[in-house]
């Protein structure tokens, strides 16, 4: 009965598609990897300057739950359930763990970050210990997260500058308006995280640190992370189309 069932089972093996991973699932990772945090961020972001109203508008479109749910739809899509489960081994290991803790506690010491940032820019740092955070911020896309939030919040906020005198731009047109900023967004934007990290992870030995990196290298952390920068800027451009429409009918 076995060798009878084998070739039925291989059959099956090359022909069954990978479960694509759920939404619910990949809410936890996005956690652990910080893309919650673009989601939590982007209607504060959105909020500043606004008047009462639009921040009303701007918080309901972009409430941090929805949008969060909204990516991990589009992700889950296009991510099955084993690289889910690959991801989330480890960026929730010990390892993962120990250094998170490591950036959580930053939060605590601003003016030690302050004053670290000043002796970088005194002393800049060379090596291994810089190619290995700079490893770190390439693999964890953690420039390209942050550059990404700005980049988009900047557009929106232009379309809604625009429209309260009037005007108005295409997505297409609203884009070629703002892309001469991206390349200064995210120059300021890796230099804010190189120091972060150097910081955050002044106590970490460097073997433990690429080991660090090894884990963001791994192809399911960074398909999620990758795939998570593609869907992003589609939620923001359908966000602000709907901002286009309310703003038309008032």
């Amino acid at each position: 009965m076995r060798l009878f069932l084998l070739p039925l089972l291989l059959l099956a093996a090359t022909t069954a598609r990978a479960e694509s991973a759920s939404a619910k699932a990949l809410l936890p990772l996005f956690e652990l990897a910080g893309i919650h945090l673009l989601c939590e961020q982007s209607a504060p972001l959105l909020q500043r300057g606004q008047d009462e109203a639009q921040q009303k508008r701007l918080a309901q479109l972009f409430a941090g739950e929805v949008f969060c749910l909204d990516l991990a739809k589009r992700v889950g899509a296009r991510f099955d359930a084993a690289q889910g489960e690959q991801a989330r081994e480890r960026l929730d290991s010990p390892l993962a763990q120990r250094f998170t803790a490591a950036e959580r506690a930053v939060g605590e010491q601003l003016e030690g970050l302050a004053e670290y940032r000043q002796r970088l820019q005194e002393q800049p740092p060379r090596g291994a210990r810089l190619d290995l955070v700079k490893r770190l911020d390439a693999a964890a896309r953690t420039t390209e997260l942050a550059s990404l939030l700005r980049y988009e919040v900047g557009k929106t906020q232009a379309l809604l500058a625009l429209r309260a005198r009037g005007e108005n731009l295409s997505e297409t047109e609203l884009q070629a308006q703002t892309q001469k900023q991206a390349d200064a967004i995210r120059q300021s934007s890796e230099q804010a995280v190189e120091t972060f990290m150097f910081y955050a992870y002044r106590q970490m030995p460097s073997d433990q640190l690429a080991e660090y990196v090894a884990l963001y290298e791994h192809p399911s952390v960074s398909q999620l992370l990758a795939i998570s920068l593609e869907v992003v800027p589609q939620l923001f451009a359908e966000r602000r189309e709907q901002l286009r429409k309310a703003v038309g009918k008032q």
